[in-house]
C-alpha cells in the first residue's frame, strides 16, 4: 500500500508523459520553453486569475511576492505556527519577522480572532511593523480569507495566500490561487498538482505585480538578462517539469473528485474511531492529506506500521518551538491548540487510486484499536 501512488497516475498517463517530454527534447528549450506558457495560461485559466507566474519551488513563489512587497528588518508578517517551515523561513530569510498565530482546533487553519489579537499585540508593543499576513490553506482546505481580508483592510496590510497544499480547492466557488490578491502554489510532487522535481506557481489580476515577478525570476532582469534592474533570484522553472504538470493537468480534475469520494469514504468508516477532518461547508478541499487526531497517536500509528499500513505526521513540532525560530523567544503553551494538535495528529493514505478494500483495511484496525 502507497501513502500517495504517483506510480499508479503515471501508469495512467504514460504516454500523454512521454509524448510531452519528448516534445521538450526535440526544440532543446529546457529553461522558459513553450511549456512554460503553455502551463501558466492554463493554470490561470483554471483559477480564473488575470496572470500565472511558473517559478522555481512552492518556497520562491513565496518568496518573491514578498520581495515585491520589500519586506525586510523590523517588519512583521503573521502566519500560522502549523505549517511546513518554508511559509515562516522565507519571512526571516528577508530579514523580516515571522509572528506565529494559533490555530482553530476544527480546520487547523490560522485562527482569525487570534490573528487580529497578534496584530494589535505587535502594534501595542511599538517594536515591529506589521506589514502582512500569510495565510496557510492546511491539508487542502482554505483558510477563512473573507475573514482574515477584513482584518488585513483593517490594519493596511496584504494578504499573501499560501496555497501549496490547496490547489484544485476552493471558497465560496472561487478557486485556491484566486483567494487573495497574490497567491503562491507548490508543485512539490506529493502535491494534489504534483511534478516530478520542484516547481511552483504565483497567481494575481495585478500586472504591475506580474511583471515585477517576471523580472525578479530572472536575476531582476529588465529588458534582458543582461539588464538587471532590481535584485532578483533565479527562480525559473525547468521546461520538462512544465510539460508534466501539462500531462497530469488533462486528468486533474477527475482526481480532485476521485479524492472527495475517498475522503468521504475514511469520514464515514472513522467518525467513532478519531478525530475526522471538518470541512467547512463554503469550502471544498483539494485533500492534499486526510489527517485525524487520536490521543494514542503513538501506539495507533505502530499498529498501522505492523500491518503494512504507512502513515505520517504532518506536524510533529510547531515553528514556534522548533530551534531555527528559538531567538523569537516563544514558549511551550504559547499555542496550546496547535501544540495538542501536533501531538494528536497522524496522517492516512490520500491519493485518487486508493482502493475501496484498501480503505476498509485500514479504517477496519483503527476502529479495532
Amino acid at each position: 500500500m502507497q501513502f500517495i501512488d504517483l506510480a499508479a497516475q503515471q501508469k495512467r498517463i504514460r504516454r500523454q508523459l512521454e509524448e510531452r517530454i519528448k516534445k521538450v527534447l526535440d526544440h532543446g528549450q529546457y529553461i522558459l520553453g513553450p511549456e512554460i506558457r503553455e502551463l501558466e495560461e492554463k493554470l490561470a485559466a483554471f483559477t480564473s486569475t488575470s496572470y500565472a507566474v511558473s517559478v522555481a519551488s512552492g518556497t520562491d513563489a513565496l518568496l518573491m511576492p514578498l520581495m515585491i512587497e520589500k519586506i525586510g528588518p523590523g517588519d512583521a508578517v503573521f502566519t500560522s505556527t502549523f505549517t511546513f517551515v518554508a511559509t515562516a523561513e522565507v519571512i526571516a530569510l528577508l530579514g523580516a519577522t515571522p509572528v506565529f498565530v494559533d490555530i482553530d482546533p476544527e480546520t487547523f487553519n490560522i485562527d482569525p480572532l487570534k490573528l487580529e489579537a497578534a496584530i494589535v499585540k505587535t502594534i501595542s508593543e511599538k517594536q515591529l511593523r506589521p506589514k502582512g499576513i500569510i495565510p496557510v490553506d492546511l491539508f487542502g482546505q482554505p483558510a477563512d480569507y473573507r475573514a482574515i481580508q477584513a482584518i488585513a483592510d483593517k490594519y493596511n496590510l496584504f494578504v499573501l495566500e499560501d496555497a501549496a497544499q490547496s490547489f484544485g480547492a476552493s471558497q465560496n466557488g472561487k478557486k485556491a490561487g484566486a483567494l487573495a490578491k497574490v497567491a503562491a502554489t507548490s508543485f512539490f510532487p506529493a502535491k494534489p498538482l504534483g511534478c516530478y522535481g520542484d516547481g511552483g506557481m504565483i497567481f494575481t489580476d495585478d500586472k504591475n505585480i506580474l511583471e515585477q515577478l517576471l523580472s525578479i525570476r530572472v536575476h531582476g532582469q529588465g529588458i534582458d538578462k543582461y539588464t538587471n534592474v532590481r535584485v532578483g533570484i533565479n527562480g525559473r522553472m525547468d521546461s520538462l517539469q512544465a510539460a508534466v504538470l501539462l500531462a497530469k493537468l488533462e486528468i486533474f480534475a477527475e482526481e480532485i473528485e476521485l479524492r472527495q469520494e475517498v475522503a468521504a469514504h475514511y469520514n464515514q468508516m472513522l467518525a467513532a474511531a478519531v478525530k475526522v477532518p471538518k470541512i467547512l461547508k463554503e469550502n471544498i478541499s483539494a485533500w492534499a492529506q486526510y489527517s485525524v487526531l487520536h490521543p494514542h497517536r503513538d501506539d495507533l500509528i505502530k499498529k498501522l506500521h505492523e500491518n503494512s499500513i504507512p502513515t505520517a505526521i504532518y506536524y510533529p513540532i510547531p515553528l514556534h518551538l522548533q530551534a531555527a525560530f528559538s531567538h523569537l523567544g516563544y514558549q511551550k503553551n504559547d499555542f496550546p491548540i496547535a501544540e495538542k494538535v501536533a501531538k494528536e495528529i497522524f496522517s492516512l493514505p490520500m491519493h485518487p487510486y486508493l482502493q475501496r478494500e484498501e480503505q476498509e483495511r485500514i479504517c477496519t484496525i483503527i476502529t479495532a484499536f
